[in-house]
């Protein structure tokens, strides 16, 4: 179980042109290993973008992002990506599904490169989406699957690598109320097998939900409220 902790992180896209854009200022944050903590923002509040800094997707312009001892901003890239995959699993906004691939060839996506025989690597989506209950799915196309049903083929690929860390952008935007609860409930459980989880949303139904630990409110790339409930 590993501490995600940001000091002094910033952002800044198109440096030294006329269109430079500030997104995040001096962000400094501690995430327990083990708990559920939401960005709250507005789109364009930058919360995606600092989710995907602390997912190591893109680099911060300055600042440090440290996962557990390790400072995750200033590994060689060679390094990153074996680093990223092992750490962190990713929940995106839109499915991001493959339709020329199966259900399991999807979620064992994740898993390449990999020394992993393919027999292996088949049983581990398997069992991913077993705690997603589609198992029975795996040979379908993604798009004979219902959008809920979608969205949990993306939560058992994020869950494929056994991280420590799930990162959620935005996961019930465009989910009904129940499917939105639904989700939720995942959620939840995947929080309660030990893993840490950041949903990053402008969803009230999740942060009124009383799941979360931690709501951190972004607004105009700073924090403006870091309450733990």
């Amino acid at each position: 179980m590993q501490r995600v902790t940001l000091e002094k992180v910033c952002k800044t896209f198109n440096r030294g042109k006329p269109n430079e854009t500030r997104v995040l200022t001096d962000i400094n944050l501690s995430i327990d290993p083990g708990s559920f903590t939401i960005l709250k923002g507005p789109s364009g509040s930058g919360k995606t973008t600092l989710l995907c800094i602390i997912g190591c997707l893109t680099r911060p312009t300055s600042g440090k992002v440290f996962i557990g001892n390790e400072n995750f901003s200033k590994l060689p890239e060679k390094f990153l990506a074996g680093h990223r995959r092992n750490t962190f699993g990713f929940i995106f906004q839109q499915n991001n599904l493959i339709s020329q691939l199966s259900v399991i060839e999807n979620v064992m996506a994740p898993l390449y490169p990999t020394t992993l025989g393919f027999s292996k690597m088949r049983e581990m989506a398997y069992l991913s989406l077993e705690k997603v209950g589609l198992q029975k799915r795996a040979d379908e196309r993604p798009n004979t699957l219902s959008g809920g049903e979608q969205q949990r083929v993306s939560i058992a690929r994020a869950l494929v690598n056994d991280p420590g860390i799930i990162l959620a952008d935005e996961p019930t935007a465009h989910l009904d109320y129940s499917l939105t609860q639904s989700l939720l409930q995942q959620i939840d459980g995947i929080r309660r097998e030990g893993r840490t989880v950041m949903v990053a949303t402008h969803d009230h139904h999740i942060y009124s939900s009383g799941l979360a630990d931690k709501v951190i409110e972004i607004e105009a790339g700073e924090v403006k409220l870091d309450g733990s409930r």
